[in-house]
């Protein structure tokens, strides 16, 4: 007997299809994820790091960078003769500076700014032969319910860095049923009015990232109904280098079943 799909499903595959393929294209990209060659720490003392050019120091939660023009570091559109500053945001992507075809990336994280450096050719983005995921299966994807809290909050957890703070917005919970079982995640704030997800489940640290996964939700309903669709499920950064800084799910924010939807563990 030869099993049917229906057109339904043969749909959501092809959107999922186009949707990850994207979303590949974005982690090959030249500077993405992908080019991690380091990151550095940078102490109040002006140092050199790695074959970068010049000295790079931490200065009241920023960089100073110290080099000459045969150096050919870019600052703002500007090569650098002499001391140029450069100030990033805590918790935000970092400040490009150019260094012929690498760009580093200075990051603030707390109190504390690092270098984290971003090659083309580096060995990860070179190998790099896609995402594994599971089989696209439309009963991940479910309908929830979002309960905004009166106000964000500004929460706390932790990253993958001992000892190293990260402070997402949470603006509300979603509750959901998944595997026969009901769930309840504290909600980050999201691109365009989406939800953020951030949870582990039972196949964390065994076929998917320990660190957990995040799903973006779609917009909420007004009357707060949000179509949560898991088989887009997505690593962290985290998963593909070892020089990202992610932050790991908010406390408590654990699916009680395998989530066996979205992105497995690189290989």
């Amino acid at each position: 007997m030869t099993a049917t799909v229906g057109a339904a499903d043969t749909d959501l595959a092809g959107e999922w299809a186009a949707w990850h393929a994207e979303r590949e294209d974005v982690l090959r990209a030249p500077h993405g994820w992908l080019s991690l060659t380091g990151l550095h720490w940078l102490v109040s003392e002006p140092l050199a790091y790695q074959d970068l050019p010049g000295t790079w120091r931490s200065r009241d939660g920023g960089a100073d960078i110290t080099a000459h023009v045969a150096d050919g570091v870019v600052v703002d559109g500007a090569v650098v003769d002499g001391t140029a500053r450069v100030e990033p945001v805590d918790g935000k992507p970092g400040v490009f500076v150019t260094v012929g075809e690498r760009r580093v990336e200075v990051i603030r994280r707390e109190e504390h700014v690092a270098l984290r450096v971003r090659d083309p050719q580096a060995p990860t983005r070179q190998r790099f032969s896609g995402v594994p995921a599971f089989p696209v299966d439309a009963s991940w994807v479910v309908t929830g319910r979002f309960e905004p809290w009166d106000a964000p909050q500004r929460i706390d957890v932790d990253t993958v860095i001992d000892g190293l703070g990260f402070h997402p917005t949470a603006v509300g919970t979603v509750r959901f049923t998944v595997g026969g079982a009901d769930q309840e995640l504290v909600a980050l704030a999201g691109q365009e009015e989406q939800l953020k997800l951030h949870f582990r489940d039972g196949t964390s640290g065994h076929s998917t990232y320990g660190g957990g996964r995040t799903v973006s939700t779609d917009v909420p309903a007004a009357d707060g109904t949000v179509r949560i669709d898991l088989n887009r499920t997505t690593n962290l950064p985290c998963a593909l280098s070892a020089f990202a800084t992610c932050p790991l799910p908010p406390a408590g924010n654990v699916v009680t079943v395998p989530v066996e939807a979205g992105e497995k563990t690189p290989v």
